[in-house]
């Protein structure tokens, strides 16, 4: 079993749980689904940004881009993504 430590907030929290603070919603399976399916929209959007970058820099990724057969903006979108994931 892995042991965390909790932070200020979260032993709040904890200790409002034990006292019987917190009521459970009705209907939790369903509610579970609402909420799930928000959080997945939410995360789901994208956004258009702008990012400055070398002429160097550009025309590297877009001939990389076109040695994979994909659009540079693809190209860059996906390299950033596979940098953020843990």
């Amino acid at each position: 079993m892995k042991y965390f430590e909790l932070d200020k907030e979260e032993k709040e929290l904890l200790e409002e749980v034990e006292r019987g603070e917190w009521k459970s919603v009705k209907n939790l399976a369903k509610e579970k689904r609402r909420l799930m399916q928000i959080a997945k929209n939410t995360l789901n959007k994208t956004r258009n940004i702008n990012i400055r970058l070398s002429e160097r820099t550009l025309y590297k990724l877009k001939a990389k881009a076109l040695q994979e057969g994909i659009p540079y903006q693809t190209l860059a979108s996906s390299i950033l993504h596979k940098a953020t994931q843990e």
